[in-house]
């Protein structure tokens, strides 16, 4: 199934910097659990969950397309 574009610009990069930022925050949890601050059993899903989202994130910025508007959801950007 071919994937249309569906935001702009503008859209694109927004995607990307938040996509850069989910990765650097499950970074820094990721960090702060090894150094041992933090429980791994209480963060450990957040800090996959926000790295894989990030990655995420970047992707549909590469691509020009968001999952969230294919399903019909309007967004501002």
């Amino acid at each position: 199934m071919e994937r249309a574009c569906n935001i702009d610009a503008k859209g694109r990069v927004v995607r990307f910097i938040t996509g850069v930022f989910a990765i650097l925050a499950g970074l820094v949890l990721a960090v702060l659990v090894t150094q041992g601050y933090l429980p791994s059993e209480t963060y450990g899903l957040a800090i996959v969950g926000s790295i894989i989202g990030g990655l995420f994130a970047m992707w549909e910025a590469r691509e020009g397309w968001c999952v969230v508007r294919a399903i019909g959801i309007k967004t501002p950007l």
